[in-house]
């Protein structure tokens, strides 16, 4: 597959992690740790690993950018900087913790002392920094950003539910996985763990996936995502055909949260719409750009992180930072389907969204942030009532893997951003309404089906899964799966999809 090739120069907290990473490359490409059991439970139907011995299986760190307000406009993209750094400084530790499982195990304080701590102070000093930008800016820091430095260790199995640090290192998941780098964890003579489940990285394991079977019909537990519209209001849509990425421009950055930084997103992600979107992409760049969508007035930037069948494909990426270096491996698989729909509001007209408008929804941290900004929707055909957010569902054969994201509708009626890039944004309330201060625009609907071999669970080991790509800690879990999208209509298109929809119509 091709890969979007605009020059781009090199950050050098990048260079540090591209130098961290390929300690993790072997000669058959990366190689990347994986921290399950050697032991299995059963717990209510579903297959779970249990620690075999006392490591943890991931760094949960807390997500400052969530935390950050009121950020003078011209400190945003230093700000923006620091945390595109803070990210590859989890990268980096969470790769050193991957390598030295041997050392773990002989040392119980060794991941507390030679990774934990050190990474608290890197994050410490990059928060004082982010402090220093702000109020040369005119803007007053928050001073308790301080507490947000400390990381800790625990478990895959045990999910952050509360946006708050989750877990101890003394009672996480491991196995001494893979190490391309041929340090610290061979416990085999060879690398080789029997029970990575073949896949070589951190995840997906079986307790990620579920039979569509088995989930209970309207259970979806996904606190966000409220569709916009319905028998009241303005009950009109509007389609935009836009492809599934057949120009194949793929990157691993993110212009709307890591905007000037490469590999920002230190994930891959699918585009479609607009055709000159990476990190370095200004606003100028977007709305001169061409477009793969049919309606040449619609150059809005879509983009997903892209779905992988770890089969042992090698693509493109394999060896590159936001591919195999970082833990996403295998084929990427393009959606058969995109649909891209906007709807109306229950409670009445909406307006026009603002032409540079970003919209981020899900979170691509949920597995350690929690699940406040979770925003995932899982499926199969044929199975729409059958919703989850936090396993992949594994569908009947003819059936297709169906990921759909109702995006926020209510606009602050002011910004087309914000400092934590959701401020400016909010979701429909249980009643259709939008929060007070907020006003309807048209919901943006993505749905993207896919044809995927069905995976086989068996034995607590599941073969050749799929996985959203993500941040390597986030281990690849379904529920911090996410969505973006820029704005980027023309005003007379943009006009036609409002009064499309005011008007009750559907239109494409």
């Amino acid at each position: 597959m091709g890969r979007n090739t605009r020059k781009r120069r090199t950050p050098l907290a990048t260079k540090i992690v591209a130098g961290a990473a390929a300690l993790a490359v072997g000669g058959g490409g990366l190689v990347w740790a994986n921290f399950y059991a050697s032991a299995h439970e059963d717990h209510g139907g579903h297959n779970r690993t249990r620690s075999a011995g006392a490591q943890v299986a991931t760094i949960d760190c807390p997500d400052v950018g969530q935390k950050i307000r009121d950020v003078p406009d011209r400190a945003r993209g230093e700000v923006d900087g620091e945390l595109a750094t803070m990210d590859s400084q989890i990268t980096n530790a969470y790769q050193r913790l991957a390598t030295t499982r041997r050392a773990q195990a002989g040392d119980s304080q060794f991941v507390q002392n030679s990774i934990l701590g050190p990474l608290k102070d890197r994050r410490k000093a990059i928060i004082d920094r982010i402090q220093l930008e702000i109020n040369r800016a005119g803007g007053k820091a928050d001073d308790n950003l301080d507490e947000l430095a400390g990381c800790q260790g625990r478990p895959a199995d045990q999910q952050n539910g509360g946006g708050q640090n989750g877990g101890g290192q003394d009672d996480g998941q491991n196995g001494d996985g893979q190490n391309g780098g041929g340090q610290d964890d061979d416990q085999n003579g060879d690398g080789q763990n029997q029970d990575d489940n073949g896949n070589g990285v951190a995840g997906p394991v079986a307790d990620d996936f579920v039979d569509i079977n088995d989930v209970q019909p309207n259970s979806r537990n996904s606190r966000n995502g409220l569709a916009a519209n319905g028998d009241g209001g303005s009950t009109g849509t509007f389609t935009t055909d836009c492809g599934v990425n057949e120009n194949n421009l793929f990157n691993s950055d993110n212009l709307i949260a890591a905007p000037g930084v490469d590999n920002g997103a230190h994930h891959t992600h699918d585009y479609v719409g607009n055709q000159d979107n990476d990190a370095f992409s200004s606003d100028e760049d977007l709305a001169n750009a061409d477009t793969s969508c049919q309606n040449q007035g619609d150059k809005s930037t879509y983009y997903w992180p892209v779905l992988r069948l770890q089969d042992g494909t090698q693509e493109f990426d394999a060896n590159d930072q936001g591919g195999g270096a970082e833990g996403n491996i295998g084929k990427i698989l393009k959606p058969a389907q995109a649909e891209l729909k906007f709807v109306g509001s229950q409670q009445g007209d909406v307006v026009a969204m603002p032409k540079f408008l970003r919209i981020i929804t899900g979170d691509a941290k949920s597995f350690t942030n929690g699940d406040a900004n979770a925003n995932t929707s899982w499926s199969c055909s044929g199975f729409e009532d059958r919703q989850v957010t936090d396993k992949y569902p594994l569908c009947p054969e003819g059936s297709q893997v169906l990921r759909t994201t109702n995006f926020q509708s209510c606009w602050d009626g002011q910004n087309i951003d914000s400092a934590n890039h959701r401020d400016h944004m909010a979701f429909v309330q249980e009643d259709g309404s939008c929060p007070e201060g907020f006003q309807a625009i048209p919901q943006l609907q993505v749905r993207l089906a896919y044809d995927i071999p069905t995976p086989t669970v068996e034995n607590g080991q599941v073969q050749n899964p799929y996985a959203v790509d993500s941040f390597p800690e986030q281990l690849h879990k379904p529920i911090t799966d996410h969505n973006d999208f820029i704005n980027v209509m023309d005003e007379d298109l943009m006009n036609e999809v409002v009064d499309c929809i005011n008007r009750g119509e559907d239109c494409q």
